[in-house]
């Protein structure tokens, strides 16, 4: 979730104001002032302001500044003007008023204007009840202050949504649960070994676990659209595109050999990129580049040496616990979901399309950010990433909804986030990845992921709060691993042509 959610309103708006004059326009003097949020009573304006709903959680605020409070700041201005002045003539800080008002009409103008619009939005964030979650719309350019009468302009301003909070004490919650076996330690094994294989062509048919190289050409309504060129796809029972899903994939294309191509149609995911073309059918046609299988290394001591493990036994230690993470993961996202739903079953209200759509992409983020802490692998959580993005719309919406009550939760319980809570989480990921601590939370603070990690532990201390009084009861959990799914970093929908190698250098450039 955006930071702001989490920020004092009154500097949300104080912040928008500095921001759009940017840092060059606003004096360090003026910064200051505002900085502190502090308003001196005497100094306060008699604002006349006006504050409308205009639809959901959106607010139209005007405000109207008299002649009064204008001509005080203005005075302010030309004295500090009058005091730094240099003109020819005569000596610093003995330079007419009235000559300083002519000679530096304009700049006196924009502070003015700069001066009186930062002090209403911070007393408009102190005196009213907005709540806002984002910055407010302010049109800067269009807003100009008269030499004479009063001064009035208005915004549009997302706030928090109104809502009776819900009873989250004493809920029933169904915790699944289960031991993780050795089958499933050898299953993953398998899939570990592979990531240190390497893909050999073949001369045969493809087989459900085989890999192919293909060209994949999208058409809609006998039109081009789509060309992805030379993906390698991994031969499993279920294609996952970022904004479709291909069902009965392996059947599909089994026994297929180099050269060869095949045709299908693909329906496109009501919730992708492009609106147009949610629910429609395109054509997909698979060329078939060559067949590759997989060679894992052997399990010898050369592989544990490489890996960093002493013995079979103790590689498989650590993949014990590292599927255990991931048992806590599902059995963290199935009883927050639970949660989630009982606590939002009175979460009528709606939300501002707009603002679903701006936090997408920070829900992902937030979701995949989890995942890494569980310690999936990179497949893994694109196979998660992919479902997640044909969904995401409608994940985002709940999930903004949920923030606002968990939000709130927090405020009442008067729950913090502490340096030491955001290091735990970024160590433990570190640990994970074999990386640098701090090369992961430079990384993090480049991204933004920084502000979605603080705001995760904030809500995961209020899920916490509701679990501490809920009855548990303990249900079978399926196992977690499954290869039934492969998915693939391309949209159906997209128009680019772009080849596995380009987009692997891109996606490194990015984490770089």
């Amino acid at each position: 979730m955006n930071q702001n959610f989490l920020e004092n309103p009154k500097l949300i708006l104080i912040k928008s104001n500095q921001r759009c004059w940017g840092v060059g326009e606003v004096s360090e003097e003026v910064l200051d002032q505002n900085a502190d949020a502090d308003v001196a009573e005497e100094t306060k304006m008699d604002l006349n302001v006006t504050i409308e709903d205009v639809g959901p959680c959106k607010k139209h605020v005007r405000v109207a500044i008299p002649r009064a409070s204008i001509d005080e700041i203005q005075g302010e201005i030309l004295g500090e003007y009058a005091e730094k002045a240099e003109v020819p003539g005569f000596r610093t800080g003995n330079v007419p008023s009235s000559l300083v008002a002519k000679r530096f009409k304009s700049e006196i103008s924009d502070q003015v204007k700069q001066r009186v619009l930062m002090a209403s939005l911070e007393q408009l964030g102190e005196d009213s009840d907005l709540d806002p979650i984002n910055e407010p719309n302010l049109d800067l350019d269009s807003i100009e202050i008269p030499e004479e009468g009063d001064f009035e302009y208005e915004f549009d301003v997302e706030v928090r949504p109104s809502f009776e909070m819900p009873q989250y004490e004493g809920l029933t919650i169904e915790q699944p649960n289960r031991e993780t076996t050795d089958e499933e330690v050898t299953a993953y094994l398998e899939q570990f070994r592979e990531q240190y294989g390497k893909l050999v062509p073949v001369d045969a048919p493809a087989e459900e676990g085989d890999y192919v190289n293909v060209d994949i050409s999208i058409t809609h309504d006998g039109k081009p659209l789509t060309k992805i060129d030379d993906a390698s796809v991994r031969v499993r029972p279920t294609l996952r595109f970022q904004d479709a899903e291909f069902e009965g994939f392996a059947g599909f294309i089994s026994g297929v050999t180099a050269d060869e191509s095949r045709e299908t149609d693909l329906t496109v995911s009501m919730e992708a990129d492009i609106i147009g073309m949610r629910g429609e059918t395109v054509h997909a046609t698979f060329k078939v580049l060559d067949v590759k299988r997989m060679e894992v290394p052997e399990l010898d001591e050369e592989f544990l040496e490489r890996i960093g493990a002493e013995t079979v036994d103790d590689l498989r230690e650590q993949i014990k616990g590292m599927l255990d993470r991931q048992v806590k993961y599902e059995q963290r996202q199935a009883t927050r979901k639970q949660v989630m739903d009982k606590i939002t079953e009175s979460a009528d209200w709606d939300l501002p399309e707009d603002l679903v759509k701006k936090q997408v992409d920070n829900a992902l983020r937030r979701e995949i950010l989890e995942m890494q802490q569980a310690g999936f692998t990179s497949k893994e959580i694109l196979v998660r990433e992919n479902d997640l993005r044909q969904r995401s719309l409608s994940m985002t919406r709940q999930n903004l909804k949920q923030h606002f009550v968990l939000d709130r939760i927090a405020e009442e319980k008067e729950l913090e986030v502490t340096n030491e809570d955001i290091e735990m989480e970024i160590f433990s990921m570190a640990m994970q990845k074999g990386e640098n601590p701090r090369r992961v939370r430079a990384r993090m603070v480049k991204n933004g992921s920084i502000e979605n990690l603080e705001a995760q532990i904030r809500e995961r201390k209020a899920v916490d709060i509701i679990l501490d009084s809920a009855e548990i009861k303990d249900v079978e959990m399926p196992p977690t691993v499954s290869n039934n799914v492969e998915a693939l970093n391309r949209s159906v929908c997209h128009t680019t042509s772009q080849s596995d190698a380009e987009l692997e250098n891109d996606d490194e450039g990015d984490e770089e």
